[in-house]
Order: structure tokens, then C-alpha cells, then sequence
């Protein structure tokens, strides 16, 4: 696909341990199987290392280096060192462009998110506080206190959640932020 200056994205947030992995899991061989490209954003608070230690590409990047790509005959990974927290502009403006980019996390800065929330959690819901949260996938929104006009969705019909966010992915512009 040639670059271009737009890539529709859709978020995918909700508490540790709510489901939202298992859930982006199932949504990207339906999305597949429905002809679209798919990438996928993970953004996590805690620190990360695929490096090991000794090893070439552990070596390099110690050693300075701002980049470090590690290429196998299967893949290639690009790691890059940052001075200050990556954005999401920036991390979409280096990923090839596909039909659809799922963001999980990054809530503050996806201007469309759909919200994963179970009881066993056990920890509030973020829609209460999120604008940007038009729907709601839940194994029980019996007792949530659900606002007019927001979208609920079992956490299971991966059908109907993919279908509402092919509806709803936001056209996200590199030249300007939402």
C-alpha cells in the first residue's frame, strides 16, 4: 500500500486484566478473513526489554546506537531508543500502511475507543470519565450506569464488535492531530 498522509485507526482500552488482548486476538483473523490488512499498536506503562543480554543487538544498543534492527529470513524488529515517551503520531507514521491499525491503549490520544470491561476486574469503568468511548464490550452491563447514545456489546460477538468498529474507525491525519 502507497504512504499516505491518513490511516484509520480505532482504540481498544479498558483496565489491566479486562480482555483486551483476547479480544484484539479474535478481531484480527475476522478482519482477515474479511479481506482487510491489519496492524496493531500495543502501548503498555511498564518497561519492556526483547533484547537479551550479551547478545549482538543488546551490544549494539548499549553501545549507543539510536536504532537497532534485528532481521530474520521470518521478520524483521526495529527497536528504538527514545528520549521522551513515543506518540501515537509518530509511532502510526512509522508502521506501513494497512486498511485498519487497532490501538490498545493510548485512550487519551484515539479519538474513537471502544471500552473492554468485566465484573471480575473488579476496578471502575473508564467510560465514566472518556469521551472518546462510544461503546462498551462487557460480559454484564447490568450494572453499569451505561450513558444514552453509548454502544454495548458483549464482550463475546466478535461479529457484531468488528462490524461497529469498521463502522466507526476514525481517519486519523499525520499532518494534524484530532
Amino acid at each position: 500500500m502507497p504512504r499516505n498522509d491518513k490511516q484509520r485507526i480505532f482504540g481498544i482500552i479498558g483496565r489491566s486484566g479486562s480482555g483486551k488482548t483476547h479480544l484484539i486476538s479474535r478481531l484480527i483473523p475476522f478482519f482477515r478473513q474479511s479481506g482487510l490488512s491489519v496492524s496493531t499498536i500495543k502501548h503498555t506503562h511498564h518497561g519492556v526489554d526483547m533484547d537479551k543480554p550479551g547478545k549482538d543487538t543488546f551490544l549494539h544498543r548499549e553501545g549507543g546506537a539510536t536504532e537497532v534492527m534485528l532481521a530474520t529470513p521470518d521478520r524483521w524488529v526495529l527497536q528504538h531508543e527514545c528520549s521522551t515517551p513515543p506518540v501515537l503520531d509518530e509511532l502510526l507514521a512509522a508502521m506501513q500502511p494497512v486498511d485498519l491499525v487497532l490501538v490498545e491503549g493510548f485512550h487519551a490520544d484515539v479519538p474513537a475507543c471502544l471500552e473492554v470491561w468485566r465484573s471480575v476486574t473488579d476496578k471502575d469503568p473508564l467510560f465514566t470519565n472518556e469521551k472518546q468511548i462510544t461503546a462498551i464490550a462487557t460480559d454484564s452491563s447490568a450494572s453499569l450506569h451505561i450513558p444514552n447514545g453509548t454502544t454495548v456489546f458483549s464482550i463475546e460477538d466478535t461479529q457484531s464488535i468488528a462490524c461497529y468498529i469498521q463502522q466507526k474507525a476514525f481517519l486519523w491525519s499525520f499532518s494534524q492531530k484530532p
